[in-house]
C-alpha cells in the first residue's frame, strides 16, 4: 500500500506535467487527454495521451515526446530515471474528466453506473456532452442524463 505522501507527490507531478504539456500541444493543434505516471520510484514511466482532429500519427507522438522531454528536463526536477510514452487515445479511451465528455461529443460511449439507469447499469449511446453535472447520451430516439456522481466508468465504445 502506498503512503498518502507518495500519492500527493505523484498527483503534483502529474499536474506539473499537464501544465507544461497543454500549451505545447495547443501550439501543435492537439489536445491533452490524460497524463499517467506509473512505475517504481527508481524508474517511472510518464504516459501522455494526446489527440487532434483527424487522429494522431506516429510522427506526432515522436515530436511531442521530444519536445515534452526537453521541457521536463528544463523546467522540472524529477528524481530518478523516467521514460515518456506518448500515444493516441485508442478505440476504448477512458473518459475520466468532465472536459472529455465535451471533447468526445458525437462519439459512441459505454457508461457503467452505480445504480440502474433505465433499468441498466451499463448504457451505450451517442455522447452529446455535458449538461450541468450530468453526461448526456442519446439512445435511439431518447436522450438520457447520467449524473457524474453515479458514473463508475466511461469509455469510448468501438
Amino acid at each position: 500500500m502506498r503512503s498518502q505522501n507518495v500519492s500527493n507527490d505523484k498527483m503534483g507531478f502529474i499536474e506539473e506535467v499537464e501544465g507544461l504539456a497543454e500549451p505545447l500541444l495547443e501550439s501543435e493543434g492537439m489536445v491533452l487527454i490524460a497524463v499517467e505516471c506509473v512505475g517504481e520510484s527508481t524508474r517511472k514511466t510518464l504516459r501522455v495521451i494526446i489527440d487532434k482532429g483527424g487522429g494522431i500519427s506516429l510522427d506526432d507522438c515522436a515530436n511531442v515526446s521530444s519536445q515534452l522531454s526537453d521541457l521536463l528536463d528544463a523546467k522540472t526536477d524529477i528524481p530518478g530515471l523516467y521514460g515518456i510514452e506518448v500515444s493516441s487515445p485508442g478505440l476504448d479511451c477512458p473518459l475520466t474528466k468532465k472536459k472529455h465528455f465535451d471533447y468526445f461529443a458525437g462519439r459512441r460511449v459505454v457508461v457503467r453506473t452505480r445504480s440502474p439507469v433505465e433499468g441498466k447499469r451499463v448504457v451505450r449511446g451517442m455522447l452529446r456532452g455535458m449538461s450541468e453535472d450530468a453526461v448526456v447520451l442519446e439512445m435511439k430516439d431518447q436522450r438520457l442524463s447520467v449524473s457524474c456522481s453515479d458514473i463508475v466508468e466511461a469509455r469510448l465504445d468501438f
